[in-house]
């Protein structure tokens, strides 16, 4: 039991670290291949900041705990409104001035109602798994051409803020951005071995340790990329990784595990997983969006509200495994 604690443990820690260079190197690398700041803010960053849970979650699948692969896709998603987005909004309110951030919300919420349907039949079959990867690339695309005409938004101007302080050489850049994503995979395996040997010893299902420890550990890259971010006064930065992330884990997270094994979800990830991660998912729109001239803005009560939603559904999760 000590051997794959220390394997969970260590795996985090490595895996917050390797997320944190490769995102800096990917970002920068991407500048010096002439992306623009707002692209590399939408898309870059947000996979980015996915990619421990898409190592975690292809790991997973490829043996034969997809359990743990959607767990840690939903529980990080949840994670990332309640704990990265209402905890940061609990230290400073969070203004939502970026247009493409606001655009990209009902987007999210989309795909969380298309993934509803999904979940309805208790199975995420390898063609439903592709449809939700062919909806990622329609989305990148989108993304891709919009950028070209979208001038003078928030996001860019934070991104670009954020590029210049954190500049790199081209070859420093491309080094962290390939070894980043090599220790990403070592640490990835670590954390998936040692999770599924504690869900054994404990007796409970991966997606339990999926949804809880594995969920908030993949989610504190965002937390520590946010806390920075905050620290700058980029609230667009903030809000833009959570969305960003969960649509990256909703559609490439989980479409690549159910691609490489169908995923048998019970009635339990709809009745409660699912039904949370969208009710956060519709709570975070209403905070962000102005409403009869309420400004643009997530105060610390909703901050709070999001948070404690995630406090009390990781009480209850923590609650069945120690049961």
């Amino acid at each position: 039991m000590l051997l794959p604690l220390i394997a969970v443990i260590g795996g985090l820690v490595l895996l917050i670290w390797s997320a944190e260079k490769f995102i800096d190197g990917a970002a920068s690398t991407s500048k010096w291949l002439g992306l623009s700041p707002l692209l590399i803010g939408m898309l870059v960053i947000g996979f980015g900041t996915s990619a421990p849970e898409m190592m975690v979650s292809v790991l997973a699948a490829w043996q034969g705990n997809p359990g743990l692969a959607v767990g840690n896709a939903y529980g990080s998603n949840i994670a990332n409104i309640g704990l990265v987005l209402g905890f940061i909004a609990l230290l400073a309110p969070l203004a939502v001035h970026s247009s493409v951030v606001r655009k990209e919300m009902p987007i999210l919420l989309a795909v969380m109602l298309a993934t509803g349907v999904v979940l309805s039949d208790g199975v995420i079959s390898r063609f439903e798994a592709g449809l939700m990867l062919m909806a990622l690339l329609i989305f990148v695309t989108v993304s891709v051409l919009q950028s070209r005409k979208q001038e003078g938004d928030s996001l860019a101007d934070e991104v670009d803020e954020t590029l210049n302080q954190k500049s790199m050489g081209r070859g420093k850049a491309i080094f962290w951005t390939l070894t980043g994503l090599v220790l990403l995979v070592v640490s990835s395996r670590l954390l998936v071995w040692g999770a599924v040997e504690i869900a054994q010893a404990f007796g409970v299902s991966d997606l339990i340790i999926g949804l809880t420890v594995v969920a908030i550990g993949t989610s504190l890259p965002e937390f520590a990329s946010s806390i920075s971010a905050l620290r700058r006064k980029e609230h667009d930065m903030v809000v833009g990784n959570v969305v960003g992330s969960n649509l990256f884990n909703s559609l490439a997270v989980v479409g690549l595990a159910g691609v490489i094994m169908p995923i048998e979800a019970g009635r339990e990830v709809l009745v409660r997983d699912w039904s949370l991660m969208t009710g956060m998912t519709v709570l975070m729109m209403l905070f962000a969006f102005s409403w009869r001239g309420r400004p643009r803005r997530i105060n610390r009560f909703e901050g709070g509200a999001l948070f404690a939603l995630m406090v009390g559904y990781t009480g209850y999760m923590a609650s069945l495994v120690l049961a």
